[in-house]
């Protein structure tokens, strides 16, 4: 029997079993599918809010403490692992000029480094972009990770020190007068006293059977790869709500539809040809590198893009770390450390009333 059952193998589950594993933590993990395959593989990897400005503070200091253990971490799992989650400080350009007061002001009171740059310092950052107006806002500090392997390296640095039990769904949690007491499964029963849900999209489905489930909705966005060559494109630009990110290998990509269509997953070829579109209308060298691949997955969409991080009313022992929206993989360490910190008793890093379920969202 472990301490902890965590529900749920992405991004979230993975740092939250790893926080707690190093806390002295007995922890067992159960995921659906594999791990790291659903919103954690299929997203950008862009270590900042889009546009962080539009977000409240409680997402902004989620996202500001993980942006500071993000190169210790990868370097931890590299050494662990052998595998590089390719933390890269590849900068942003942000191409909207009606964003730029908003963005200005924002920066300012987070001590955000922001510079506004004229056209020819864009062009000399990216000589291969179109740009489409005049100045361009410059976040020369934000990061980028190659989440698919970020994913991977987390599962094998866990693999040891936790039961990962992969291909098994949980059927419902149990309870017995009003606490926890394990969930069944596909597989059986596992009986445990805590119970962390992070199931992403599928939360509310889970929850919603205790009588009472967060707000989360699936919200799907779909992608395209392009087979680029390293050193063509340098920086992560955004620009009228879709990005465009370069790896280290050269390859490219470009993103992200918003879409309410349930849990389908299917990708469709009118969003393929928007996004590609959108791709070589910014980076004209685009139109002669072929596309490798075409995806989307499922971000789970909460109130203002808060995630809910915390006990779960009316049951003891039941926690959720879950509804990250667009932002799981840069806050992603911050709200494992979170839900460790209020778990295992320590002085959490952050103030938790922002993210418990009853918290006001509006």
């Amino acid at each position: 029997m472990s301490d902890i059952l965590i529900i749920g193998g992405g991004v979230i589950g993975l740092l939250t079993a790893r926080e707690l594993a190093a806390g002295g933590a007995q922890v067992t993990l159960v995921e659906m599918g594999g791990t790291g395959r659903q919103a954690s593989w299929a997203g950008g990897g862009i270590l900042s809010p889009l546009y962080p400005w539009r977000y409240p503070g409680s997402v902004t200091a989620l996202a500001a403490w993980s942006q500071q253990v993000y190169p210790e971490l990868c370097t931890e799992l590299f050494d662990e692992t052998g595998i590089d989650a390719e933390y890269t400080r590849s900068g942003l350009l942000i191409l909207d000029p009606e964003e730029h007061e908003s963005a200005l002001a924002w920066a300012e009171t987070e001590q955000i480094r922001l510079d506004v740059i004229a056209r020819e310092d864009i062009k000399t950052k990216e000589p291969g972009l179109e740009i489409p107006g005049t100045s361009a806002l410059w976040f020369p500090e934000v990061g980028q990770i190659r989440n698919p392997r970020l994913t991977k390296a987390l599962r094998i640095a866990i693999n040891k020190r936790i039961d990962i039990r992969e291909h098994e769904e949980v059927l419902e949690l149990r309870t017995e007068s009003g606490r926890i007491t394990g969930a069944r499964t596909t597989a059986g029963q596992i009986d445990t006293e805590r119970v962390i849900v992070c199931t992403g999209a599928w939360t509310a489905q889970l929850l919603e059977k205790l009588g009472r489930k967060p707000h989360i909705r699936p919200v799907r966005g779909q992608m395209i790869l392009f087979f680029a060559k390293p050193g063509q494109i340098h920086h992560v630009t955004l620009f009228r709500e879709r990005y465009v990110i370069p790896r280290k290998d050269g390859r490219v990509l470009i993103g992200s539809t918003l879409e309410d269509t349930g849990f389908d997953k299917r990708t469709t070829a009118e969003a393929k040809e928007e996004l590609y579109r959108i791709a070589v209308d910014l980076f004209p060298l685009l139109k002669r590198t072929p596309i490798e691949d075409h995806w989307a997955g499922l971000r789970p969409a909460s109130p203002s893009g808060i995630p809910y991080i915390g006990p779960y009313p009316s049951v003891e022992g039941l926690f959720v770390n879950a509804g990250h929206f667009r932002n799981g993989l840069v806050t992603g360490p911050a709200s494992a450390r979170l839900i460790a910190d209020l778990i295992l008793g320590r002085e959490p890093i952050l103030p938790p009333s922002f993210y418990r379920l009853d918290a006001n969202r509006d």
